[in-house]
């Protein structure tokens, strides 16, 4: 798997006005394109020459630990005037990252959104069977990236990749889904298996059919 960096003017506002920004955030976030050209461009310039300097790694990790190859070749990430990171959920190989971050934190968000796409990927090729809605399958995605990009003795080659912001718990932006990402992360460092994870995984969110990013119900 290759990791591209684009400017998209058009997806990242269209990604910005699917999370509810208002007019004025909107506005802003457009304005930029105007104001600031060189900046995204050169945010774009040194998130590609950093991550390149992981991205093979980084790609073998994800598809020893998880046991399913990258199904696509190529992905890109936008870089984005205001949005802080997002995955598409695996409607195509696509995600993003906001401009002007910390390198280190960078590569970690960045590996956080692909692990959700992927994550999707094979839900939807592997397990689709079990008929989950969206926002469940997001809560599940959501554990496994937590958990595979944060230090473990089953997950230790991560210090590689961001130095020292590696630690656990990581930041909840979700804290619905606090007790589930703790619980599916004993599950995981078990015995590192990534397919009893899903399975475990599957049934456990199952007692949330209303689950979504912005909460149970």
């Amino acid at each position: 798997m290759k990791l591209k960096f684009i400017i998209d003017k058009k997806y990242d506002l269209a990604t910005a006005q699917s999370m509810n920004f208002t007019k004025a955030q909107l506005e802003y976030a457009e304005n930029l394109y105007k104001i600031i050209p060189d900046e995204i461009e050169k945010s774009k310039e040194e998130y590609q020459k950093s991550w390149d300097e992981i991205n093979d790694e980084f790609s073998e990790y994800v598809k020893k630990k998880t046991g399913y190859d990258w199904f696509y070749p190529k992905y890109e990430c936008v870089v984005s005037t205001s949005v802080p990171g997002t995955s598409n959920w695996g409607n195509e190989p696509k995600i993003l990252r906001a401009m002007k971050q910390e390198l280190m934190q960078m590569r970690r968000i960045v590996a956080h959104e692909l692990i959700i796409s992927h994550f999707f990927e094979i839900y939807k090729r592997r397990f689709g069977e079990n008929n989950l809605k969206n926002g469940q399958v997001w809560a599940l995605a959501e554990t496994a990236a937590f958990i595979l990009t944060s230090t473990s003795d089953k997950t230790k080659e991560i210090e590689n990749f961001w130095k020292s912001v590696c630690g656990w718990p990581p930041e909840f932006e979700y804290p619905h889904i606090t007790n589930l990402c703790n619980e599916l992360k004993e599950v995981y460092l078990r015995n590192g298996d990534f397919q009893e994870f899903i399975k475990e995984g599957i049934e456990k969110i199952k007692k949330y059919p209303h689950m979504n990013p912005r909460g149970i119900s």
